[in-house]
């Protein structure tokens, strides 16, 4: 987000972006959020632990490809899959977003074990982690803006800018900003407020840009990590926000806009847009919830497991596939780690030809094993995921462009 230095001073006291939560129509924020979590930890108990874990990598990748698309700089997934093994593209400019998505990655997964340690996602230190967790893990010439300005991991911005019609506070007022907003946010959260609690915080964070560049990516981890303990790192708040950038950018600009008069509020800012905002919040949550639970439903998920080892079965190139792999993967997927002797016998085939179809899994990231004789674990390969997961991560099963 290109921004310019400007020198008039509008922001500059802490009153002047509240309200920071919504005080009215509480009651219809609470009822959708009720819904949301009622499914989100129901959701949590749908398959066995070590495919949510498996899940929360493939999701961990994905929020970095979509954060990075909003910003403008998405690559493509199998080039993220393909830096993650350290393969990085000829093209400098590919090789540039590969990096920023695997410092995503990073960087989320360091976080979240931060949350995981007991440190609160919403107050301003987190944020600040969130972006030298990011940054820092990024050589000056990748942390360079294309205007020629270096960003500098987890430092406050020190210019007054605007960006588009938004003029954030004053660089020398940013913390007493910050601590306004520490004392709202960075307490405990009933579970009736808890996501206009983060979603209200997001937009206000991002209101105040802290940073020189890369606000949206913070402020999205930062987001992230304080829906932790209700996703479970299996939905992504990242892919709803991209599927509707705009309407994410618009909601953002519209809760920017100052109080509409006597009925909206008493604080600087207005508070019905800032409810618009939180109720787009819920409801895009809510819509990320219910599809991976369609994702994972048992039911479905064995047709579409079917349906893959069926259409391998047809190819050449998967010659080994058996419909006898079906119920075996699909235990692995809800039920858990499987011996490969267990396998075999699941699968109900002969030694040679089960031997012949287990090592074809293995090799095609359907089956994972941490040892060469360890239990076998589900995986979600990259070319799988258009059969197992239809518009999870819908570009994952286009080509790349040729480097």
């Amino acid at each position: 987000m290109s921004v310019k230095p400007i020198t008039l001073s509008v922001f500059d006291q802490a009153h002047q972006f509240e309200p920071l939560l919504p005080q009215q129509g509480l009651e219809q924020l609470a009822v959708e959020t009720r819904g949301v979590i009622e499914k989100a930890f129901q959701l949590q108990g749908a398959v066995h632990a070590t495919s949510r874990t498996r899940l929360h990598e493939l999701v961990r990748t994905m929020n970095s490809y979509y954060s990075n698309l909003i910003e403008g700089q998405g690559t493509h997934p199998v080039n993220i899959d393909r830096a993650l093994k350290r393969d990085f593209s000829a093209k400098p400019d590919v090789a540039h977003r590969q990096r920023i998505a695997v410092a995503h990655i990073e960087a989320e997964r360091e976080l979240e074990q931060q949350i995981a340690a007991g440190s609160s996602a919403l107050t301003s230190a987190f944020l600040r982690q969130a972006h030298a967790s990011l940054y820092g893990r990024l050589s000056e010439d990748d942390r360079r803006t294309p205007d020629g300005r270096l960003v500098e991991p987890g430092a406050l911005r020190i210019e007054d800018v605007s960006i588009g019609r938004h003029q954030p506070p004053t660089w020398a007022s940013l913390p007493r900003f910050l601590d306004r907003a520490d004392a709202v946010y960075g307490r405990q959260w009933g579970l009736d407020a808890s996501l206009y609690a983060v979603a209200a915080a997001h937009h206000r964070m991002a209101w105040t840009h802290p940073f020189s560049d890369g606000n949206g990516r913070a402020c999205r981890l930062q987001t992230h990590c304080a829906l932790l303990p209700l996703s479970g790192g299996l939905w992504s708040v990242s892919r709803g926000l991209a599927r509707q950038r705009e309407r994410y950018y618009e909601l953002l600009a519209n809760a920017d806009m100052a109080r509409q008069g006597d009925l909206d509020g008493r604080g600087n800012l207005s508070e019905k847009m800032l409810r618009q905002w939180c109720l787009f919040f819920i409801e895009l949550c809510a819509d990320q919830v219910s599809y991976m639970s369609r994702m994972l439903d048992i039911a479905q998920l064995k047709e579409r497991i079917a349906g893959l080892v069926l259409l391998r079965s047809r190819s050449a190139a998967h010659a080994d596939y058996r419909q006898e792999a079906v119920l075996p993967l699909l235990h692995l997927l809800a039920a858990g780690p499987l011996s490969r002797g267990e396998f075999a016998q699941m699968t109900g085939l002969g030694e040679r030809t089960a031997r012949k179809l287990l090592s074809r899994l293995l090799k095609d990231g359907l089956l994972l094993s941490r040892t060469p004789k360890g239990e076998l674990e589900i995986g979600f390969p990259m070319d799988a995921l258009n059969v197992l997961f239809p518009n999870l991560y819908p570009e994952a099963a286009t080509a790349p462009p040729a480097d």
